[in-house]
């Protein structure tokens, strides 16, 4: 009779791509059992049989010991009759539906691989698609699961007889790593003119286009999750003819550097910094710029900070390591790295689309012949410093500017399961969320939905999403906004019952999402425009929402202000600035001399007329309205290039030494309650006439604000007796506002809530429109 034992694990989550078959066969091997490993619908299934003690030990040790890619989200264990089995093997995977495996995000290049590559003895010596079980694409190239070479863009490139070898072999670390290659077997890489015509290939390509952007060219490289647009970041020429063909004035543009020594010289870098720069993700990070970094000064023309980001593929490191050779020791081997698309397109994906769409921005094309399934942009994220963000605080350590490649597609855990519901989105920074069971997995950043293009890429989005996890959707859940080409979908599709669900209390249930929570918030949700429910644009408000009883109300909101020609007051905010004075009883003809006059009195003097009609001039709630309008009152922008634009130049003109501040009153005794935001313009508007410089008011203004705020919620929880407060909407991306605001409200007897994983502004609202979605199909 046998005195062995025998276990089934199911274990699923983040556990394919990510070296957790090797892992398993290396333990049992290990423990000497036998059994098997193999991929399924349900996770990957692990059988082992032998002694009782290494049976145990087997299952002690699996959860704590997983590789570091790995996440567990549900381990089970069965106890099975033994077979007499003493030999441990990895089993062919299994395809089905309802399968429960979170595909791994794109992972940088490990230092394994990277010693690979500068070792001339090693066969992949200077390969610019080397990687291993540690490391390299995954997201980007997976067209199904089970995640097998078969299902990624990988699969027309057969092994050669060494990486079969490496493949098969539990010793190596490249055993089941899917996009393993060599140059024997793997993609290729090769540089080409405008037209496509080839003029070099492998490291001559990378030599050739390294020279050509230390002579000033500008360039198309093909990345992992898409195509950027490259040039010297040190070249004024360079930089400026970049931003006129692609037509991007003065939006910031991202720098790539070797290493982190590189980027030390050109930003401050804290630990929090480092950290994300150098980590396996390789986000954009942003970081104040020093000033004598010696990049082009077009690079970030209206903030302080530029933003930086490390090589994340051996493509990467080739390049900058190449084009620090051809400038020399005495420039900074710094490239500008920003998406490779014309103004509102989507990321270009493919060699030809390539050619065609940027033929007219790039000199000249480095490309190759690994096809990239999933459109990805770089992701953007701000660290906040430990004294902004104490680790024991509320702030969060790290704002998402744009949630991408490196995130993308690790789910949020929701506090229920439910119902697959698919959140369907904003217009302006769109992103999808579908759910599936207590997994909400919110898509990479889509962008905004102005043109037939970008609304092309969302759509293909959404099908791939439902396609890889395999989920027959129950409902979706839209804007209230009829316009938002994202409701328009919605309405015209048949195949899933539609719910509408306001835009801000979307933004609110993003953060009780995230927080794994089921209970009554008070919201402040602090944004641009959104549609509200009594037909005006909302933008800064006070919710009570309940997810119990799955309801929201609206308890407060700042000053009603006017927007004089709709979006063209966005574009030009001195228009609401002119608002603001107009509604204070102000006009252009009681003598004030206004910053934006000057050369457009026609224009003023008709918004004048467009105010005292009433004509064209919705009214609005909206916080980032405010902060242009303020902008505006110090003449820091008159008209802006891309959105946010405004507030991103008050932010920088802080003096950051003033403690001052405006008095922002709480109107209580109205219904709702009014947040006297027009009084604290007044206060700005005032300083402004008598000489103070601009930095002080900005400064005073922030300050103002936040204690505002901080009263408002104050007076919200005293009449409702609700004491967490969510925080969610673009202008919580303002660093002073999102370091400031959650200390005051704890400071207040309140608990503040922050998004931690995913960006306060509208990229979050599809994942606030799945929990709710959620939660109504639960009622």
């Amino acid at each position: 009779m046998s005195q062995n034992e025998r276990c089934r694990h199911i274990v699923a989550g983040q556990v394919q791509g990510v070296g957790f078959r090797p892992f398993v066969y290396r333990l049992a091997s290990e423990l000497q059992l036998g059994g098997s490993v193999r991929n399924a619908p349900e996770g990957v299934v692990i059988e082992v049989e032998g002694a009782p003690g290494a049976v145990a030990a087997f299952g002690e040790r699996l959860p704590t010991e997983i590789p570091p890619l790995a996440r567990l989200t549900r381990h089970e264990r069965m106890p099975l009759p033994p077979l007499g089995e003493t030999v441990f093997h990895i089993g062919e995977s299994a395809a089905g539906a309802g399968h429960d495996v979170l595909i791994s995000p794109d992972v940088a290049t490990c230092p394994d691989c990277l010693a690979d590559m500068a070792d001339p003895a090693n066969r992949r010596y200077r390969y610019p698609f080397t990687n291993c079980t540690n490391c390299g694409p995954r997201h980007t190239i997976t067209r199904a699961i089970p995640y097998d070479r078969a299902t990624t863009s990988m699969a027309c490139f057969p092994l050669c007889p060494d990486c079969a070898a490496e493949y098969a072999d539990p010793a190596d670390r490249r055993f089941h790593a899917e996009p393993v290659a060599c140059p024997v077997c793997g993609p290729r890489v090769w540089l080409a003119d405008a037209a496509g015509m080839r003029l070099a290939a492998d490291d001559a390509a990378i030599a050739g286009l390294a020279e050509a952007l230390a002579g000033g060219a500008v360039a198309a490289v093909k990345g992992l999750g898409g195509f950027h647009l490259v040039c010297d970041a040190a070249s004024e020429a360079a930089v400026a003819e970049l931003r006129r063909r692609k037509h991007r004035p003065s939006k910031a543009l991202a720098v790539m550097v070797p290493d982190l020594a590189a980027a030390g010289k050109l930003a401050r870098l804290d630990t929090r910094a480092k950290a994300l720069l150098a980590g396996t993700v390789r986000p954009i990070v942003l970081a104040p710029t020093l000033p004598d970094s010696g990049l082009a000064a077009a690079i970030a023309p209206d903030t302080v900070e530029i933003g930086l980001m490390l090589p994340y593929t051996p493509l990467h490191h080739l390049l900058l390591a190449a084009f620090a050779t051809a400038v020399g020791p005495d420039r900074p081997a710094a490239l500008v790295m920003t998406s490779g698309n014309a103004g509102g397109e989507p990321i270009c994906l493919g060699n030809r689309e390539a050619l065609k769409r940027l033929g007219g921005i790039a000199d000249i094309f480095l490309l190759h012949n690994r096809d990239i399934l999933i459109r990805t942009d770089d992701s953007v994220v701000r660290p906040l410093t430990p004294e902004e963000a104490p680790e024991d605080g509320d702030a969060p350590p790290t704002l998402f500017l744009r949630r991408a490649r490196g995130y993308v597609p690790s789910p949020v855990t929701l506090p229920v399961s439910g119902p697959s519901v698919v959140g369907l989105g904003p217009m302006l920074k769109a992103t999808l969320c579908v759910s599936k069971g207590r997994d909400a997995f919110v898509s990479q950043h889509v962008g905004d939905l102005e043109s037939l293009e970008t609304f092309g890429f969302y759509q293909e989005t959404l099908q791939h999403m439902l396609g890889v996890l395999h989920v027959a959707p129950t409902a979706c859940v839209a804007d209230l906004h009829p316009d938002y080409p994202s409701t328009r979908f919605a309405l015209e599709q048949e195949q899933w019952p539609v719910l509408r669900l306001q835009h801000h209390a979307a933004h609110i249930y993003a953060v009780l999402a995230e927080h794994g929570l089921r209970r009554p918030v008070l919201g402040l949700a602090l944004d641009g425009t959104g549609l509200g429910e009594d037909g005006t644009l909302w933008g800064g408000e006070g919710l009570l929402v309940d997810p119990l009883r799955l309801c929201h109300e609206r308890l407060a909101h700042f000053s009603p202000m006017r927007l004089p020609g709709g979006d063209a007051a966005v574009r030009e905010p001195w228009r609401t600035a002119q608002a603001c004075f107009a509604a204070l009883g102000e006009t252009p003809g009681n003598g004030r001399t206004w910053p934006w006059i000057a050369g457009q009195e026609s224009a003023v003097t008709l918004v004048g007329s467009m105010l005292e009609k009433g004509f064209n001039c919705p009214v609005t709630t909206s916080c980032g309205r405010l902060f242009d309008a303020v902008a505006a009152l110090l003449g820091l922008c008159r008209r802006i290039d891309y959105e946010g634009q405004a507030a991103i130049l008050l932010e920088r003109a802080q003096e950051m030494t003033e403690h001052g501040t405006y008095a922002c009153p709480v109107l209580a005794c109205e219904t709702p309650v009014r947040l006297d935001t027009l009084t604290l313009f007044a206060q700005a508007a005032a300083d402004a006439a008598r000489g103070e410089p601009a930095g002080r008011v900005a400064r005073r203004f922030h300050l103002g604000l936040v204690a505002g705020l901080a009263g408002l919620a104050r007076e919200l929880a005293a009449r409702t007796g609700v004491r967490h407060v969510a925080l969610s909407g673009g202008v919580l991306q303002n660093r002073t506002l999102a370091a400031l605001l959650p200390a005051t409200l704890r400071r207040a007897g309140l608990t503040p809530l922050c998004h931690r994983s995913l960006p306060p502004s509208d990229g979050g609202i599809s994942l606030g429109q799945a929990y709710y979605g959620v939660l109504a199909a639960l009622v």
